[in-house]
Formats: structure tokens, sequence, C-alpha cells
């Protein structure tokens, strides 16, 4: 009966912090289908494609300030009970002003070569000159990505999930309403699209900025910065496996972006506009897995192992219940979702393939998720991201070598096949960390 009454109250906690990340991410995704959708619809399957084919390169940005973000999140909840008040608002100063200055940076070198990167993605001909008319514009909003994703990353750490909610809400807002009037009423085409995601994203670091500031001391950072470099070494040993996994599956997206773009832009539109809805689809089961790391993080810093042990069987059954739902949503009405943005009937046709193959394969990514949050908070983000990076080789190597055989489905076979390596890999070493625990314990 204690069991049963200790899992529905970490079944509520997990739902309770994992529901904003959720409503956030989904939210966070409306800024690409808000343009896509508006732009599919107003200015055609052409300019469609184009936002699709500089996504690869904006997610490079945002995998790697994500995973970082992750880290840092994960050392805040290490310290989330910690008597010193005054480490959280460390943590915040050390990371925030370093990550930012140093994505400005990066962001206007690649501004700059903005030219040279889609041609080596062999972007079609057709569609070039939009593309790059909108990548130049929509990555000036990185910055305040940056700063938005450190503040909520703390913010995670001590418990609060939601406010991050409430400050994409106010720029998704933002983001649909000025795109109607960028591209519907001025007919800005693409590059309105751009600027609309550009001041929605400042609006969402000011928001975030302020209200941290105003509900937390302990966030109150004053104008001179404080540097900790022993958090910063700890926060490096947590963030850097998973940024430099989330970086090098980002350039793995590159690849597989130029082996997409062979197939012409009726494929580019169909496979962007399906990877587009799969992404926000699958948010509920990628942030029930960092719901799990957060709270497996926190018990550990109390010294909880067995409610952390719990949190992960907890976390497996909704990551299933959640993940089967998926499956038959995508299955039943892949083709529908992607027809909504406006594409051709043969595109619609192609991406409606392409959920009816990857979405059988749903609850293993969706058990693969859960695991990773548990073995990421338990501290071990080396290990996860050494075999996020190993599944990402099968996936490209597979790719490349099935392409005669499923032509333009590889691309979905591939990852559905890359995701069963990772479940093996994930639940491989869950059966290693439960015997060491207990031979531990014997030798207690």
């Amino acid at each position: 009966m204690e069991n049963k009454t200790t899992d529905s109250k970490l079944a509520k906690t997990l739902i309770s912090f994992s529901l904003p990340l959720i409503l956030s991410g989904l939210l966070q995704q409306l800024y690409n289908w808000a343009d896509a959708f508006i732009v599919g619809n107003i200015e055609g399957e052409a300019a469609l494609a184009a936002i699709g084919a500089t996504t690869v390169i904006t997610n490079l940005f945002i995998m790697g300030i994500t995973g970082f973000a992750s880290g840092i999140s994960i050392l805040s909840a290490r310290h989330f009970k910690d008597e010193d008040n005054n480490i959280q608002k460390r943590i915040l100063s050390t990371f925030n002003l370093l990550l930012v200055v140093f994505l400005t940076v990066i962001t206007i070198i690649t501004i700059y070569f903005a030219d040279g990167i889609l041609l080596l993605l062999k972007t079609p001909s057709d569609i070039f000159e939009i593309s790059k008319n909108y990548l130049q514009i929509v990555l000036v909003g990185v910055p305040f990505i940056t700063a938005y994703n450190v503040y909520a990353a703390v913010l995670r750490g001590i418990g609060d999930s939601k406010m991050s909610f409430y400050a994409v809400l106010v720029s998704a807002i933002t983001n649909v309403f000025l795109d109607i009037v960028f591209v519907g009423v001025f007919r800005w085409r693409a590059e309105g699209a751009a600027i609309a995601s550009v001041i929605s994203q400042v609006m969402m670091a000011i928001f975030m900025i302020y209200y941290s500031r105003e509900k937390y001391e302990i966030l109150r950072v004053k104008s001179k910065k404080t540097f900790d470099m022993s958090l910063f070494k700890k926060g490096c040993s947590l963030s850097l496996p998973i940024t430099i996994q989330s970086i090098i599956m980002s350039f793995g997206n590159l690849i597989l972006q130029n082996f997409m773009n062979g197939f012409g832009t009726v494929t580019v539109a169909a496979i962007t506009t399906a990877y587009r809805i799969d992404t926000l689809l699958l948010l509920p089961v990628i942030n029930l897995g960092t719901g799990i790391a957060i709270i497996t993080s926190q018990n550990i810093g109390v010294g909880q192992n067995k409610e952390a042990k719990r949190s992960l069987f907890i976390g497996l059954k909704l990551s299933a219940i959640v993940s089967i739902i998926l499956t038959i949503i995508v299955v039943t009405l892949g083709e529908n979702l992607i027809e909504v943005f406006g594409v051709s009937s043969q595109s619609a046709q192609i991406g409606g393939r392409f959920f009816y193959i990857l979405g059988w394969f749903y609850l293993i990514f969706g058990l693969s998720m859960a695991m990773r949050g548990y073995i990421e908070g338990k501290g071990e983000v080396l290990y996860s991201s050494a075999i996020a990076l190993l599944s990402l080789c099968v996936r490209i190597i597979l790719t490349y070598t099935m392409e005669s055989r499923f032509n333009n489905m590889t691309i979905a076979y591939a990852e559905a096949f890359s995701w069963c390596f990772l479940f093996i890999l994930y639940a491989l070493r869950l059966i290693y960390m439960n015997k060491a625990e207990k031979y531990k314990y014997m030798i207690k």
C-alpha cells in the first residue's frame, strides 16, 4: 500500500513538473509551425521548402543551446536544497554571459557564410535565395534564445518549470500575430516570418529574465558578474557531453539534409514538414525524459536513491502510454497532418508514408527517452551522449546503404532502426547499473 502511495505521489510530481515543459516545447514549435503554415498557404510550396531547408542549420544552434542547458539543469537540481543560498546565483551568472557572448560570435560567422553553407547542403536552386534570406534573419535571435534557456535551466533545477511555459506562451502568441501581419498583410514572404520569429524570441528572453529576477532573490544577479570556476567545471562536465552530442547529431542531420535534397523540392517539402510535425508530437516523451532527469538528480542530491529509481519506473509507464497514443495518431492521420501545410498531394503522400513507417517505432523511442533521463540524472551524461552518437552513425550508414531498396523512405527506416539500437544500449546500461548497485549493497 505504501509503495502504491509513493508511486502515485511520484507520478503526480513527474506529471506536474513535466507538463509545463511539454507545453513549453509545444508552443516553441509554434515558431516553425506558424512560419511553415502561413508561408506555405500564402506563398506556396517552394517557400515552405525554403524554410524547411534551413531547419537543420537553426536546429544546430538550438540543440547545442538546449543540450548545454540540460547539463545546467542537472547541476542546479543537484544543489536544489543546498544551504548556500547564493549557489544558484553563481550558476546563473557563471554560464549566462559566457554562453551569450560565445554564441553571438558563432552566429555572426554563420550569417556571413550562409551562402557557402547552403551550397554545401545542395539546396535546390529554385529555393536558394529565399532560404538564404530566411536563415540570415532568423539567426539574429540565437543570443536571445541562449539567454532564455540559461534562465529556464536554472529555474527547472530549483523546481519551477511553469515560468518557461508562460514566457514561451507570450512569445508564441506574438510570433503568430506578427506572422499574419508580416506575411499575410505586408506580404514580406519568408523574410517576414523570420523577422516575426526574432521579435518574439527577444520578448521571450526579456520576459524570462524579468520574472526570474522579480520572483527569486537567489537569481537576482547584480551588474557585477560572478564567475565560479568550481561550478564552471562541474557544469561543463555535465553539459559538454550533451552539447557535443547535440551538435554532432545536428551535423549528422546536415548530412541527411544533403542526402534528402537530392530527391528534389517535392521530397524536401514532404519530409521537412513531416519532421516538423514529428518533432512536435514527440515532445511529450522527450520532456518526460527531462523531468525524470531533474527529479532523479534532486533525489540523489538529498540521498534518496530509491526514490530516484522509482521515478524511472513511473516514467517508463507514462512514456509507454503517451507513445502508443502518438503512434495511433500518426499512423492513421499522418497524410492529413501534412496536407494542413498547403503542400501538393504528392508531397502529402510521401509524408504520409514516412509517418506510417516511423510511427510504429514511437514506443521504442519513448522508452529510450525515459531511460536516458534516468541515466543522465544519475550523472552518466558521457555514456548517454556516446551511445546517442553511435546511434547517429548507425542512422547515417543505414540511410546511404539502404537507398537502393527504400528510395526516399530510407530516411524513415534508418531513423527507426537507429532508435532500436539506442533502446538496446540504454537497457544494457540500466541492467549493468542495477547489478553494480546490488553488488555495492552486498559489500556494505
